[in-house]
């Protein structure tokens, strides 16, 4: 069998002139790419790569870092998934009311994003005290929350929010009223319209939240640090044991505390973007 010339002279063209005739968005793209994320994520396995692997083992599972997942996955998990829910109802009600200092409330959703970390735990730590102005309103119920496991949740709630609202929002903006005042003309409740009608499009932008969400929550420090104690096996969560190590000079047992957070947040985000999928083919029937 005979090959035409042109494939001929395409097999004999060196790969590098190949690359040449990629756009130049393209190349942009994966030269940023490569510098700001391959590179980084690299040399972070390089470095671990210098343990044996019983000893990257004896790091990655010893108690203190168990309990350090613990604390930081659970806790993130829990607050946005708590942040799904509430997110969404704040979004619909910023869409759907008209109230008063509604652009108001609308910006200062945003403010953690533009608020420093370590200015938020302060502030955090300091309202939930057991003398603040929330802490002292649960201190006689025996609830405490800064300084405990408790107060790292509510930072990762404040610290997550905005990313759940803000991705939901634009969704219930273009959805269309005609739809459901069509289920309420069918004689379908409001329940039954919001199950039926309005949740099953928005379910993969409501998981997109929860996952970005999550993933700003699992990386989360400024806050964090200062609401909690820091305690081993109590409220001691991975990115602090990691900023631990490293001021004991243990970078290579802070690059595998690094890399099992990474390989577990890369699990969990395929998890949900499983989901994502699974709610567009149910959406799609």
């Amino acid at each position: 069998m005979t090959l035409s010339p042109s494939v001929e002279v395409e097999r004999k063209t060196p790969f590098w002139k190949t690359l040449g005739r990629v756009p130049w968005t393209w190349r942009i793209t994966i030269g940023y790419l490569t510098v700001m994320l391959f590179i980084p994520i690299i040399a972070m396995f390089l470095k671990a790569s210098t343990e044996t692997p019983a000893r990257f083992w004896a790091i990655a599972t010893s108690d203190i870092a168990l309990a350090t997942y613990n604390v930081t996955f659970f806790t993130a998990i829990f607050a946005a998934l708590l942040n799904g829910v509430f997110g969404t109802l704040i979004a619909w009600v910023l869409v759907r009311y008209d109230f008063p200092f509604k652009r108001l409330i609308d910006a200062t959703v945003d403010l953690p994003f533009a608020l420093p970390t370590s200015v938020a735990g302060l502030t955090l730590a300091t309202v939930y005290s057991d003398n603040g102005w929330i802490g002292s309103l649960l201190a006689p119920l025996g609830i405490k929350v800064s300084f405990t496991r408790t107060g790292v949740a509510v930072a990762m709630i404040f610290i997550s929010l905005p990313f759940i609202v803000r991705t939901v929002q634009p969704v219930l903006q273009e959805m269309e009223h005609e739809i459901e005042e069509a289920a309420w003309c069918l004689g379908a409740s409001q329940w039954q319209t919001f199950w039926k009608v309005i949740l099953p499009p928005l379910l993969p932008t409501i998981l997109t939240g929860v996952a970005l969400g999550f993933s700003r929550a699992v990386g989360e420090y400024g806050s964090t640090v200062i609401i909690s104690s820091n305690t081993p096996f109590q409220d001691l969560i991975a990115p602090v044991l990691i900023f631990q190590r490293l001021e004991q000079y243990d970078y290579s047992g802070a690059t595998v505390i690094g890399i099992v957070l990474l390989l577990i947040s890369l699990v969990m985000l395929l998890a949900i973007n499983f989901l994502q999928a699974w709610a567009r083919r149910y959406d799609s029937r």
